[in-house]
């Protein structure tokens, strides 16, 4: 079987929009911002500011209005650079801004918004290639509610890379190698984690040059492209403040850089022993669903790009509570589960994920009132 092929072949993604999945996407979502704007009416919050006007929402907006530039000098000593962020987003903003009668911060949500049901429909389309259509209907509504799922109502990146994400993966599982190529370079230019996505092109452009003994051109220049939204910015970032590593030192001032898991390792450590037991078998599901993810032999592509997001994730030394929120990219953890559930019946299935929609709407309206999404 080609890396780049369907499980069953044959299977092919119909153009028209898929209603059932968008609708029912669109449904958690909406269950999400009911139950977040009667929370907020509880305790006298304002649950809209809190998607569009604090946390990294800032950060984009302020580089849209502005440009980069800006840095923040904690009372440790350590800077926080707004060169972290990547363009994508903020550019969208100062653009729609420009054209339409919002101001950034609104086009972020627009932005965000609109991106997300991007996303639903190319992970229903990577579903149903993989799995068929009905699995990818429920893949996509799963996806809508992933525990930190409030994040995709919000102006953050989340929606936009992994719409980017979705539809280059499933370019590549159609051969569509140039195409797969470009949307990966887009997704460059919008967050760090489309590392992952140009190793899962590269991989599978390396295994079908191997598998067909002879380099097609569309192949190479679908790689070729991948990493160049990426390392564009890496090295504007570099130019801009004279240094090869400037990037990767901004990114360690936030405290994100690469320790192979070490800090991960000491946060579980420094917890109490019921936490840090209860922390280890989250972990420990965390596997079991890379392993459900292999034995149901996803092709290539989208089992490099969900276990590459996985370990970016992981191995990084952020804040842990932000890892969860890393992760949701990783929409093919899902697809064991969306292939279960269609085994339900339509009642129990409907009844399943709207328990699920209640509870990720009950989470997210607790985080985003409270401390803040991680």
């Amino acid at each position: 079987m080609s890396p780049a092929q369907p499980t069953a072949p044959g299977r092919s993604v119909r153009t028209a929009v898929p209603w059932p999945a968008l609708g029912g996407y669109a449904a958690t979502r909406l269950v999400g911002l009911a139950v977040l704007a009667l929370a907020a009416a509880v305790t006298g919050k304002d649950g809209l500011h809190r998607l569009s006007g604090r946390w990294d929402s800032v950060w984009y907006v302020r580089i849209a209005e502005q440009g980069y530039g800006h840095q923040v000098t904690l009372p440790n000593g350590s800077v926080h650079s707004d060169l972290a962020f990547f363009p994508l987003l903020p550019l969208l903003e100062r653009f729609l801004s420009a054209v339409l009668p919002v101001d950034a911060a609104t086009a972020g949500l627009l932005v965000s918004w609109t991106a997300s049901l991007a996303a639903a429909w190319g992970i229903y389309a990577v579903g149903t290639h993989v799995a068929g259509r009905p699995a990818g209907t429920v893949l996509a509504v799963l996806w809508g509610v992933y525990p930190t799922a409030f994040v995709q109502s919000m102006a953050y990146t989340e929606t936009l890379f992994t719409a980017l994400a979705a539809w280059s993966l499933h370019a590549v599982l159609r051969e569509r190698w140039i195409l797969a190529g470009a949307l990966c370079a887009l997704a460059g230019l919008t967050r760090p984690t489309a590392a992952a996505l140009v190793a899962a092109i590269g991989i599978t452009a390396l295994v079908t040059v191997v598998r067909d003994r002879r380099l097609h051109a569309r192949v190479a220049a679908g790689a070729l492209l991948a990493p160049l939204g990426w390392l564009a910015y890496v090295v504007y970032v570099g130019v801009r403040e004279g240094s090869a590593t400037a990037y990767f030192d901004v990114q360690a001032a936030w405290g994100n850089s690469i320790d192979g898991g070490v800090a991960l390792a000491r946060f579980i450590w420094g917890l109490p022993p019921l936490a840090a037991l209860g922390l280890s078998a989250a972990l420990g599901l965390l596997a079991w669903l890379v392993a459900l993810c292999v034995r149901q032999r996803q092709p290539l592509p989208l089992l490099v790009y969900t276990i590459a997001v996985v370990v970016v994730s992981l191995v990084g030394a952020a804040y842990f509570g932000s890892r969860p929120r890393l992760m949701m990219p990783a929409f093919g953890l899902l697809l064991p589960a969306a292939v279960a559930l269609v085994r339900l019946r339509v009642r129990h299935r409907i009844l399943v994920l709207a328990g699920l929609a209640l509870a990720s709407a009950g989470y997210g309206a607790f985080t985003l009132l409270g401390s803040g999404p991680p």
